[in-house]
């Protein structure tokens, strides 16, 4: 999902959006029945609500290519479906088209970025630190979409800079620093002298006004651990505080693939100058971005794929009650002077391990020309890389470990 203020915009925020964004305690019924078409201008009702778990897929894309064909009588009828047949307390298909459905909706209104406003605004006065807190946990205990992220570049990060006394980590994330306390653990238990550590959490919008509820708990761990620690948390990569005695790592999560080319390619730039040991990624692997000669099907469909992975791992965790974004910073990277580095064996056995606390239908793909990656029954959805400057001439037996040829 790019910045730009083409079209694509609201198709991307409004998806993304709503289905993060808590919705409303009842929606209303938007349209009256409307005419019946032949059928051959839409799929019926009787199809729809078949039992093999395909109608929302048929409507949703029918509702799509209609929208792309600008056939108003089409967009009705099947909108009309749609709101009678969603819900966002039903099962994971009506789940689903429920928010798609809310998505279309906006873009057909041209609400889009009006309802991504407010509720954005929303959200920021609702927005609790502990619920918030609490919320993460319970995801991170019954699925490894966030923590797989955490435990593969926490992994690369340590070996990269063991034997340095002092370590400063510039994390650009919104994760409210939940992946910390096992890396300060970590420090705690290696066989060398404890490094101080300085650790820059870069936030933007709402998660700003966590830093008071932030600030003393990983303090107080970081005592609880014996590890000499400093905190930080600033709004602006530019407000960085460079100490020429420091080795630094700079680790992204979610956040290089929320900007244009241009603003990539800037804070990029901007990184490299900080002179990194090493750079952590971790992405979502969708594309939203606009391509092809039809942008609205075409990212319609990558949301498709991507959030019916998303949605059915939910639907399956708890209990009833891209490739192209990627390829864009990964192209960018060794323009600006970095290079891929594989994870260490050890990195991945962590990993594997980690996975063996989760359902089978995980598992972990490796790929040394791009990274490892999560993935939910043969798909891919979340991809975790570590990058090294080209210009750091490191040749210690810890990094070397890295870069193992064997396939694992």
């Amino acid at each position: 999902m790019t910045r730009a203020s083409s079209n694509s915009m609201d198709t991307t925020s409004t998806i993304y959006t709503n289905l993060y964004i808590p919705h409303q305690e009842s929606r209303p019924k938007i349209f009256d029945h409307p005419n019946k078409l032949t059928s051959s201008d839409t799929i019926s009702s009787d199809s729809a609500t078949s039992s093999d778990g395909k109608w929302p897929f048929e409507l949703l894309r029918s509702c799509a290519t209609a929208m792309s064909e600008n056939d108003s009588s089409k967009i009705h009828h099947l909108f009309w479906m749609l709101n009678e047949l969603s819900s966002p307390y039903g099962d994971f298909e009506e789940k689903l088209a429920y928010y798609f459905f809310q998505a279309l909706f906006f873009r057909a209104t041209n609400s889009g970025r009006h309802c991504y406003e407010t509720l954005s605004s929303a959200a920021v006065k609702s927005y609790s630190f502990a619920a918030t807190r609490r919320l993460i946990l319970e995801f991170q205990d019954v699925s490894p979409w966030t923590t797989f992220g955490h435990v593969a570049s926490n992994g690369a990060i340590l070996e990269v800079l063991e034997g340095f006394p002092k370590l400063h980590i510039v994390d650009i994330s919104d994760t409210l620093c939940t992946r910390w306390p096992t890396f300060l653990e970590a420090l705690a238990t290696r066989n060398d002298e404890t490094p101080r550590l300085r650790l820059t959490v870069v936030v933007g919008g709402s998660a700003g006004s966590f830093v008071k509820d932030i600030t003393p708990r990983m303090e107080k761990f970081a005592r609880l651990m014996a590890v000499p620690f400093e905190f930080e948390v600033i709004t602006s990569i530019n407000d960085i505080e460079i100490r020429d005695d420091e080795v630094i790592a700079v680790n992204f999560v979610g956040r290089l693939g929320n900007f244009s080319n241009e603003e990539t390619k800037s804070l990029i730039n901007l990184m490299k100058s900080l002179k990194p040991k090493v750079v952590t990624i971790v992405e979502e692997k969708d594309d939203f971005s606009t391509f092809g000669n039809n942008p609205m099907l075409t990212i319609f469909e990558e949301c498709l794929r991507f959030y019916t992975s998303y949605f059915e791992m939910l639907d399956e965790s708890f209990p009833p009650t891209s490739e192209s974004k990627r390829i864009k910073w990964s192209e960018f990277l060794p323009e600006s002077g970095f290079s891929i580095v594989s994870h260490s064996k050890e990195v991945i056995g962590d990993v594997k391990a980690l996975l063996k606390r989760y359902t089978d239908r995980w598992s972990l793909r490796v790929d040394e020309t791009s990274g490892v990656s999560l993935v939910w029954k043969e798909e891919p959805v979340v991809l975790a890389s570590v990058w090294k400057p080209n210009c750091v001439n490191d040749t210690s037996r810890l990094f070397k470990s890295l870069c193992y040829e064997e396939q694992v």
